[in-house]
């Protein structure tokens, strides 16, 4: 596109963002007495440390995530052990290095979303989202992993069914590990929207086929959308968190082994998630370029706080089931590994 900066002249301005204050990273060890910086630019990602002793008192809007070596740190601390806290300082700080423009507009999102409405929240998501699909770090990123040519999978995507007085919506492409497609993401709204619409206004069960509840988006597909303008009106129109929210009480999510992305964003929608113990989650989004996509910057916040969410999606964090139902992000642990 005429007057379009190309690859190569967009990182170097973010480079020059970058080396200006405007993006990067600021870590405060709050253990050792340090006092935040004050004045810093709204792209700059605020990490606080406890690295032994009394937990020191914290001024929560001070910082986007908080790292703590004790693994029973109260929110909005997320208390890890030490390999943990140092392997997750490590994937944050190389997340703001590599992907400063994502990791920006991760916190910033992140920031907002406890302040409007759950519709509103996801609203901003997109428009963030639908940005960062053109942005050179996105770009990068799919350009070190092109898409897989591969052969058509006609099969169903959901299926729906009822069992003792329950709604059953089941994600049904196990072959795929029920990687979120277009057609599954259309397949699912509907599913959703059938169940709003239930005249007998039944509970709701939402599970997935197969040794994964879900493996988050289909990363074929990511980029495709030639127009992120109507992009980010179809994820709107089409998505399948809004509609769990809608659910309320009604909806109750079960997962099972691997739970990324979308797999966690939208069943921490639910009113009550259930886990097998073998459950992991996963918001890998930041590492690409982007940030969570599918309504997770809304969800997730409202279960475990915005500072653990931070952690979760900067640092690419996999979440145990007992680690889990510790931070709220799910509210029981049942069935065998």
């Amino acid at each position: 596109m005429a007057g379009r900066p190309d690859g190569d002249a967009r990182r170097a301005i973010g480079a020059a963002i970058r080396e200006a204050g405007g993006l990067g990273l600021s870590v405060t060890d709050l253990g050792a007495g340090e006092a935040p910086p004050e004045g810093l630019a709204s792209g700059i990602v605020r990490l606080g440390l406890h690295r032994g002793g009394p937990l020191p008192p914290v001024e929560p809007d001070a910082f986007d995530a908080l790292l703590s070596l004790d693994p029973a740190a109260p929110a909005p601390w997320a208390g890890l052990d030490a390999p943990r806290f140092e392997a997750t300082l490590g994937a944050i700080r190389g997340a703001v290095e590599r992907q400063p423009v994502a990791a920006a507009a991760c916190r910033q999102v992140l920031r907002t979303s406890l302040k409007v409405s759950f519709d509103e929240a996801l609203a901003a998501e997109s428009v963030a989202y639908s940005m960062l699909l053109a942005s050179a770090e996105f770009q990068a990123w799919r350009a070190a992993n092109p898409r897989r040519a591969r052969a058509d999978d006609p099969g169903p995507r959901v299926e729906i069914s009822r069992e003792d007085e329950r709604l059953l919506i089941r994600l049904t492409r196990p072959a795929a590990r029920n990687a979120v497609d277009a057609r599954m993401r259309d397949a699912l709204a509907e599913a959703l929207a059938f169940a709003l619409d239930d005249p007998d206004a039944a509970p709701v069960v939402l599970s997935g086929a197969g040794p994964s509840f879900c493996a988050g988006g289909d990363l074929d597909e990511f980029g495709s959308a030639a127009d992120p303008g109507q992009a980010h009106a179809i994820r709107l129109l089409r998505s399948a968190t809004a509609l769990a929210a809608r659910l309320g009480g009604r909806l109750t999510a079960r997962l099972h082994g691997a739970c990324i992305g979308a797999g966690i964003e939208i069943p921490a929608a639910a009113a009550r998630v259930v886990a097998t113990p073998d459950a992991v989650m996963r918001l890998p989004e930041v590492g690409m370029g982007l940030i969570p996509g599918a309504g997770g910057t809304a969800s997730i916040p409202r279960r475990i706080g915005r500072h653990r969410a931070a952690v979760m999606a900067l640092g690419g964090l996999d979440i145990d089931a007992q680690t889990a139902l510790a931070w709220g992000l799910v509210d029981a642990i049942e069935g065998g590994g």
